[in-house]
């Protein structure tokens, strides 16, 4: 997705611990990407004239956030509580760079379809629930769960784009330029 946005990139996972509780899932997530950020800037560093990106997705039903699931029965579970229900995506985004750090989010309604037994099933043999928030992925086969988005359909994916083209414009880092050297 940041090949998109035409940014050359490259992926460093972050050893951090995320929160999945507290009073307002927006900060929850806004936190986990911007301890995940710091994690890794303070690892690996601050690219000279780049930044590091950080991004934690939570799905939110009734006010409760899912997590991922542990395991399939879990994932079983948060799909049959899912169907034929309208929930939120919620997105923190972080971005730190040499000179600041700055955070948003990002929320998407999404309603998945009333789902029988079989079809439940036969998502959860394609796989794409595990290590998934709310134990599906919107971008392959999930996509046949799903008869409502409303609002940003990258953020259902996990990376709200118009966000993180925000974030990076307001640290000079968005759009890329032809001579990398100007900024």
């Amino acid at each position: 997705m940041l090949a998109q946005l035409g940014l050359e990139f490259r992926v460093v996972a972050a050893v951090f611990e995320e929160r999945t509780t507290g009073a307002d899932s927006a900060q929850v997530v806004v936190a986990n990407a911007l301890g995940k950020a710091r994690e890794v800037a303070a690892r690996s560093g601050v690219p000279a004239d780049g930044a590091v990106l950080g991004a934690d997705t939570e799905v939110v039903l009734d006010g409760a956030v899912l997590g991922k699931p542990a395991d399939v029965s879990a994932a079983r579970a948060m799909l049959t509580a899912l169907a034929g229900r309208t929930h939120e995506v919620i997105t923190g985004v972080a971005v730190i760079t040499d000179l600041a750090e700055r955070t948003g989010y990002e929320t998407t309604v999404v309603e998945m379809r009333p789902l029988g037994g079989a079809e439940i099933e036969w998502y959860l043999g394609t796989g794409e629930w595990r290590d998934r928030a709310g134990a599906y992925g919107i971008q392959g086969a999930g996509a046949a769960l799903f008869s409502r988005i409303e609002g940003d359909p990258s953020n259902v994916v996990g990376l709200p784009m118009a966000r993180v083209a925000q974030l990076l414009a307001g640290g000079g880092l968005w759009p890329p330029r032809a001579d990398p050297t100007e900024r």
